[in-house]
């Protein structure tokens, strides 16, 4: 009984492995992520998996695409030591109200959520093309909420971004602490939070505390948590 299933579980593993040769890449989990990966738990979960090799080389792609554009930024040390970190300038056509500093997955996650999320989203649910995000910042040498005995910050190592509001090409402008409880500008707002899920490890908004009454914190740390 024994051989039977070691036979068995060899065709079965065979057979897994033949179907995946023949899948398209952004069905197959061992395949290496592409910047024209659809959203979706496979595509979320090569971006968490990325070396930083590889989330460089994508980086470097989705410049030449003008997807985003990035600066290198020389390593410091520090309370809070910063490697491997790059200066986000704009995500093509999309400006920001200032740049920030980001690490590379914060950095490359960001190009595909404002690319396949935040920029047709606007023009379905908003009517006009996005042209401008506003945010907090991103690095800041703290512990989460400042306080003296917690944890450090996914700002701290440049891997959160706080947007506070979004500007478009009709001179609309949706902030996310007047936005959100608007009926107008809500489902936009709840559709983009919900849809980060797919690119970054949390989504934190307005129903997740007080502290995010006015912005949606975007952070590298967990597995899709989105509230």
């Amino acid at each position: 009984m024994k051989g039977k299933g070691l036979i068995v579980f060899v065709i079965l593993a065979g057979a897994a492995w033949w179907g995946y040769r023949y899948l398209p890449s952004y069905y197959n989990p061992f395949a290496p992520l592409q910047l024209t990966d659809p959203p979706g738990r496979i595509t979320q979960i090569k971006l968490r998996r990325l070396s930083e090799d590889a989330c460089q080389s994508l980086l470097a792609q989705a410049n030449k695409q003008h997807l985003i554009t990035t600066q290198a930024v020389a390593d410091s040390a520090g309370t809070c030591p910063l490697t491997n970190i790059v200066r986000v300038r704009d995500f093509g056509d999309v400006r920001l109200s200032s740049s920030f500093l980001a690490s590379c997955p914060l950095a490359l996650s960001s190009a595909l959520f404002v690319e396949q999320q935040a920029r047709p989203l606007a023009q379905q649910l908003i009517g006009s093309p996005l042209r401008q995000i506003d945010h907090f910042g991103s690095y800041a040498c703290r512990n989460i909420y400042h306080r003296e005995n917690a944890r450090l910050s996914e700002h701290a190592t440049a891997e959160a971004l706080d947007v506070s509001g979004f500007r478009f090409a009709n001179g609309k402008r949706v902030t996310v602490l007047k936005g959100w409880p608007n009926p107008q500008t809500q489902p936009f707002l709840r559709t983009l939070l919900s849809s980060s899920c797919h690119y970054y490890g949390n989504g934190l908004g307005p129903e997740y505390n007080a502290a995010h009454a006015n912005h949606f914190h975007l952070g590298m740390r967990g597995y899709g948590l989105c509230r």
